[in-house]
């Protein structure tokens, strides 16, 4: 499906570890990337950015304030690396198909892991599979680091980043023409439970009026 609105970038939803210097620096160098390798068709929202902005700091209004931002956000790109995956990433992952965005699962971790061992398991839990909308992307990101770094030490960074981000396009531009289940005239009922679902202060972040706006800009975006 096309995107409606030539001169809005669809916003992608990051979602993915961000506790360390690596999560944070890995996580804006990719996002940056993205987008340029984009021209800007998208741009990646990272919770990370957020995290300064909420007020009286607590477990609760930062879950919301990531909650608000994965909802005003068209897709999610979500970081299924590790052993066992992020936790947070799972939730978030589990909320944005109840909103039926689209999704990438992005693997870039080179270990097998999970029910990789089923012929068409993952590498995670058999239950983060098999979603309507949903691709999945593993790429070996020591293998690209190499090819790159073959190619030479000059902007080794730049370039390694590139290249997954121009991997990472691939898939998103894959995800955003499947075929949506969610109806437009039901995004708003649907955000509204998922809002209420979630509970704490979410429903008076995401009050009536901004429900409805951002259920009008959901449909207007031509992902539904």
């Amino acid at each position: 499906m096309e995107n409606t609105s030539e001169n809005d970038p669809l916003k992608i939803y990051f979602a993915g570890d961000l506790f360390d210097a690596k999560d944070l620096g890995g996580n804006l160098l990719l996002a940056h990337a993205i987008e340029e390798c984009s021209g800007h068709r998208y741009k990646v929202m990272l919770p990370q950015d957020g995290e300064s902005e909420v007020d009286q700091r607590s477990a609760a209004s930062i879950r919301d304030a990531d909650f608000e931002l994965l909802f005003e956000s068209d897709i999610i790109l979500a970081n299924f690396d590790g052993t066992e995956l992020d936790s947070g990433t799972v939730v978030e992952f589990c909320f944005a198909k109840m909103m039926d965005m689209p999704a990438l699962l992005l693997r870039t971790d080179f270990r097998d892991s999970g029910d990789k061992t089923l012929p068409d398991g993952d590498p995670w839990n058999l239950m983060c599979s098999c979603y309507p909308r949903t691709s999945v992307l593993v790429l070996n990101a020591m293998l690209f680091y190499h090819q790159c770094k073959a190619d030479g030490k000059e902007n080794l960074a730049e370039r390694f980043y590139a290249s997954l981000a121009s991997e990472i396009l691939r898939g998103l531009d894959q995800v955003v023409t499947m075929k949506p289940w969610l109806e437009k005239e039901k995004i708003c009922s649907q955000l509204s439970t998922a809002v209420k679902s979630i509970g704490g202060t979410l429903p008076e972040r995401i009050g009536d009026a901004k429900m409805r706006a951002l259920a009008d800009a959901k449909a207007r975006s031509g992902l539904y």
